[in-house]
């Protein structure tokens, strides 16, 4: 925390600022930011930061924060030494995908229960991703290439990983909320299915909400790194702006896919905080 501090302070300003003399700080052309010690010290202070503030604020995820900036050092690190050899092939690029499904589909679906029916997370990523990708590879949109399906790939397992672990996670924190309301429901008559649904289809919809703002806002108040990341490669503004406005849209409909079938697991039970059988 010292260390912190002092780069946080006028000390680490007069370092960064001497550190920053004695590199060329210009981005080459196709370069965002230039890959210099900078880069680096300003993504460790900022690393540091966020574990501070998360820290202090009582958020609870203070070592959280820790180890995913960590861990993203190691994987990227990693990515970086394997891309270019896994992307010469389209069978290494499609285990390369297949890996992504997998990392994607435990990690939403350990966010939504520790219990065995984490595994169903593959049933939501798999309805909202595979079908696009087919639909992409079908019309010949997306080259058939490692280059071009593992980015393509890569964006809509992302974003349906997101979609399923907050659908999942607020649909079951419902239910366990409003329990008593679930028995009502059954009391009336109603299955146990549409009990649940009731209960907990309007808070698992809001998990749509970020995907909405992010297509509301694009070009207002953020530019998306595909349209950067095209700009950057030489693409026209009118190229980015189609490919960018492409990727919002798929996101959108990989997303509401993810949710419904997130809210069936969660209706039909198969996907539950709690062993088989208990209510809710």
């Amino acid at each position: 925390m010292v260390h912190q501090l002092d780069l946080m302070g006028p000390a680490g300003v007069t370092f960064l600022a001497d550190l920053a003399a004695s590199v060329d700080l210009a981005a080459p052309a196709g370069q965002l930011l230039p890959v210099t010690p900078v880069l680096g010290v300003v993504t460790a202070v900022l690393l540091l930061a966020a574990v501070a503030v998360a820290g202090r604020g009582l958020l609870g995820h203070g070592h959280a924060v820790l180890r995913s900036g960590l861990r993203a050092v190691v994987q990227l690190a990693a990515v970086a030494a394997v891309i270019t050899w896994v992307v010469g092939s389209l069978w290494w690029s499609s285990l390369f995908v297949l890996m992504m499904f997998t990392v994607a589909v435990r990690t939403a679906g350990r966010r939504m229960t520790p219990g065995p029916g984490w595994v169903w997370a593959a049933a939501p990523i798999g309805a909202g991703v595979l079908p696009v990708l087919a639909l992409l590879l079908g019309v010949g949109l997306l080259p058939a290439q490692g280059l071009s399906v593992i980015p393509v790939a890569g964006i809509l397992i992302g974003g349906a990983l997101s979609a399923t672990s907050l659908a999942g996670r607020r649909a079951l924190d419902e239910l366990r909320l409003r329990r008593g309301e679930v028995e009502a429901a059954l009391a009336l008559g109603f299955e146990e299915r549409e009990a649940r649904l009731e209960i907990c289809r309007t808070a698992a919809a809001t998990s749509l909400v970020p995907a909405l703002d992010q297509t509301r806002t694009v070009g207002l108040v953020t530019l998306p790194g595909a349209f950067v990341g095209m700009l950057l490669g030489g693409a026209s503004p009118v190229q980015a702006g189609a490919v960018q406005l492409f990727v919002l849209i798929a996101l959108l409909a990989v997303e509401s896919v993810a949710i419904v079938v997130v809210l069936e697991l969660v209706g039909r039970g198969l996907v539950a905080a709690e062993p088989p059988g208990a209510v809710g």
